[in-house]
């Protein structure tokens, strides 16, 4: 099988977008051609191919880019939205939250905000705390958006067509150590249904739910602990809201026992929601109690070292596996 990375995934599914309608446009910080096709060179290419009127480079302003979107949407255009890096959106949380997410409620149904925000984030690169958090908390918290992470390539792929194709609004969180991974290439036309999580790994003892780049981690965790005996099974939810209930629960009620891992400060975050529902659905028939691994609650640290240390290492995430395994009721 020939191999795609992620970079190339994200590229290939909206170029193939971008073919089969013409509302669908491209609005961000340095993504045409004459800026290089943008930072990570997600959109390279792309101009040539469609021109500067729909990969429309933009100032360095984030209210504008999310204002120009949410109003193209509004009037039938599939604006794709780049905002470089994660913690920029808090320039413009008024638009994304108090517009392109309530619009539909507010207009009793009758006003459809179809809109992809794509943002790039990660630890482990250095970039320090205001180019590194994952905010997924924030939005998952908001009624009328959709959060969406990739683990690899094909799924990258897959989750961006079903993105744009969404007529609700996606915030689309693209890890930077994972661009360039590589997978099996689905080739073309390869959609992910928004909603839907996999099992990236069957087990039988104990279920680790995660997403984004933590779901490499699990899995390698996971093969280590085959060789002592525990079956660990991933759940890769792909999509964070609204995630895929069914699949969860259907995985802890096999194995009993649960984890949940994520790259964000693990206070407040999304796996306290995913802990708390497990714990509601299936109180009575679990082994041990829902543990769960996130950041430190601090700034993402520049130091090498301390990044490291501030997010949830493999040791930390086998050590939750076992503890789940010894807990005697």
């Amino acid at each position: 099988m020939s191999k795609i990375s992620m970079v190339q995934a994200l590229n290939r599914a909206i170029d193939e977008a971008m073919a089969e309608d013409e509302g669908v446009i491209l609005l961000g910080e340095d993504v045409a051609a004459k800026q290089g096709g943008g930072v990570f060179k997600v959109s390279a290419g792309l101009t040539e191919k469609y021109g500067e009127d729909r990969i429309r480079a933009t100032p360095i302003s984030e209210q504008a880019i999310m204002g120009a979107c949410v109003g193209a949407a509004l009037t039938g255009f599939r604006p794709i939205a780049e905002i470089m890096l994660m913690n920029f959106v808090t320039v413009c949380m008024d638009q994304i939250v108090n517009h392109a997410a309530k619009l539909r409620f507010m207009s009793g149904g009758q006003t459809n905000v179809p809109l992809v925000v794509r943002t790039t984030t990660g630890v482990g690169v250095g970039f320090g705390g205001q180019h590194s958090d994952m905010l997924e908390a924030w939005f998952a918290h908001v009624p009328g958006l959709k959060i969406v992470t990739p683990s690899n390539a094909a799924d990258a792929q897959g989750l961006m067509r079903a993105a744009i194709a969404c007529n609700d609004p996606v915030i689309f969180i693209e890890n930077i150590l994972c661009y360039g991974l590589q997978s099996e290439d689905p080739g073309p036309n390869h959609i992910v249904p928004l909603g839907k999580a996999a099992v990236a790994r069957e087990g039988s003892d104990c279920t680790i739910i995660t997403y984004g780049r933590t779901v490499l981690d699990a899995l390698e965790v996971a093969g280590q602990l085959a060789e002592e005996g525990i079956s660990v099974e991933v759940i890769d939810l792909r999509t964070i809201a609204p995630y895929d209930e069914a699949t969860v629960l259907a995985s802890v009620r096999k194995t009993g026992r649960a984890v949940v891992l994520h790259e964000a400060v693990k206070a407040y975050g999304t796996g306290a929601e995913i802990a708390a529902r497990i714990n509601e659905a299936l109180f009575g028939q679990l082994k041990a109690p829902v543990q769960r691994l996130g950041g430190a609650f601090s700034a993402v640290p520049m130091a090498n070292a301390l990044e490291q240390a501030w997010i949830p290492t493999k040791d930390g995430i086998k050590s939750a596996v076992r503890s789940t395994m010894e807990w005697k009721l």
